[in-house]
């Protein structure tokens, strides 16, 4: 049963990063600032406008 348990929290550690909710904590703690829905779009413009600042080249 100890192996399930690992492997779920694993899994949803991967979900969590791929989703950006880590991210997102990290976010939070960094700045001090509490959960809600204006932080969250805050936070995801900002990782968008990163992500799509550098256009790429062929």
């Amino acid at each position: 049963m100890n192996f399930l348990k690992k492997l779920g929290r694993i899994l949803i550690g991967i979900l969590r990063e791929i989703s950006d909710e880590s991210a997102y904590k990290r976010h939070l703690a960094s700045h001090r600032r509490e959960h809600s829905g204006a932080e969250w779009r805050k936070f995801s413009e900002e990782r968008l406008r990163q992500k799509y600042a550098n256009a790429k080249c062929c």
